[in-house]
């Protein structure tokens, strides 16, 4: 296969960088890695049903990422493109398959991070954001389920 990379769109690359740890020890930035940052914005992308295309993308800071990075994701990569398509053609194994893959991924993870950006605009503290807007999700989904959330009834 082609060198193949994982592109983002050049108006979330200072979203992406804002929210990738700078090092080991930074724990005040909710994802170790970019790679990170796009399977969790692919993810709620496709929770949210939505793909987002673009145009231009960042070739710089931070560069297109290769495909190899995301190896460890390639089956979130490969179910989100399934779920896409509605078609298992999608997982073939040659470029033009693997191209299909990365674009769908791409779109879903754009989708993602204007979801995200929405959320934590104006935050100072992304992490705690991100997981505010977790909780909320996890609660609704409950609530929905009809589940009997016996912590509505705690008094702190």
């Amino acid at each position: 296969m082609a060198d193949a990379r994982v592109k983002i769109a050049k108006d979330k690359a200072e979203l992406v960088k804002s929210l990738k740890a700078e090092g080991a020890d930074d724990t005040t930035k909710p994802f170790q890695t970019y790679a990170d940052v796009l399977v969790f914005a692919a993810a709620l992308g496709a929770k949210r049903d939505r793909r987002e295309p673009f145009g231009e993308f960042s070739k710089k800071d931070p560069d297109p990422i290769p495909y190899d990075v995301f190896r460890k994701y390639d089956k979130v990569v490969k179910l989100l493109a399934v779920v896409a398509t509605k078609n298992p053609r999608v997982l073939a194994d040659n470029e033009e398959a693997e191209e299909s893959r990365i674009k769908i991924f791409e779109e879903y993870a754009n989708a993602g991070l204007e979801i995200i950006d929405s959320e934590i605009k104006g935050s100072v503290d992304h992490l705690e954001r991100i997981l505010l807007f977790l909780s909320s999700e996890r609660d609704e989904m409950a609530n929905k389920n009809g589940d009997f959330d016996l912590s509505n009834l705690l008094v702190l």
